[in-house]
């Protein structure tokens, strides 16, 4: 690592800390806010896959500390709609339109949050549901490097709060991170600077996914659900602004 570098992964670790941190507590929402930060740090061509290898980490090790509460029948459901629908937008990344997508998505989660407001005892989603909600995550993501919030009201509505909510979002999104770094290794998007970056950047995710852990045991179930709700005001409004 040269002298140059430096100060760039110093500010990358702690906003990777930060937002790894973050995810752990709303099981979201650190990879919605760590685009724009990598893309002023690496350039856009090389924030994404960065991000990706960057929200590998911080996922694995989330699924690892709530182990026991996984919910695998949603799991393996989500990954047969999330792996084919990844892959495809990983190859689409060089030339999709993704100002319109991101606003779309932010008109979405702020519709979302308020039907739930309106609507507070949702009716229970069918696990056959997440085949859905994975193709229409695993292809967002691959375009726009992270929608986390995008799978939040699903995963809430089916009655999952904090450990099973947090590991279960988590073993999910590892589908399509996975799926996501074959594309981009296939479109040229991962170079060894990338692979190095994200290496670069583990140590400070698994730190934050662990500080976060020990957060969200303190807290609530409505505290949690509050939290979740109110990231994913924050990140429609993102995404409206185009970030």
């Amino acid at each position: 690592m040269t002298s140059d570098l430096a100060p760039t992964l110093g500010v990358a670790s702690a906003a990777a800390f930060c937002l790894a941190w973050l995810s752990a507590v709303a099981g979201f929402g650190g990879g919605v806010l760590l685009l724009p930060v990598f893309t002023a740090l690496f350039g856009l061509r090389a924030a994404v896959p960065v991000l990706t290898l960057t929200q590998l980490s911080s996922n694995g090790s989330r699924v690892w500390l709530n182990r026991h509460d996984l919910r695998w029948p949603i799991i393996g459901r989500f990954a047969l709609g999330a792996v084919p629908s990844a892959l495809a937008g990983g190859l689409l990344l060089a030339a999709a339109p993704l100002a319109p997508l991101k606003r779309l998505l932010g008109v979405f989660l702020l519709v979302v949050v308020a039907w739930r407001r309106l609507n507070p005892h949702p009716r229970t989603p069918s696990p056959r549901a997440f085949v859905g909600v994975g193709a229409a995550s695993g292809l967002g993501s691959a375009l726009l490097g992270s929608v986390g919030p995008l799978t939040a009201p699903f995963f809430l509505a089916y009655g999952l709060v904090r450990n099973a909510y947090i590991g279960t979002e988590a073993a999910c999104a590892m589908t399509m991170h996975l799926t996501k770094l074959v594309a981009y290794g296939a479109g040229s998007l991962l170079n060894p600077n990338v692979v190095l970056l994200g290496a670069a950047l583990t140590p400070a995710t698994l730190a934050g996914a662990w500080a976060g852990k020990r957060t969200v045991n303190r807290i609530s179930d409505r505290l949690f659900v509050g939290l979740v709700e109110a990231g994913l005001v924050v990140a429609g409004l993102l995404f409206l602004l185009g970030w």
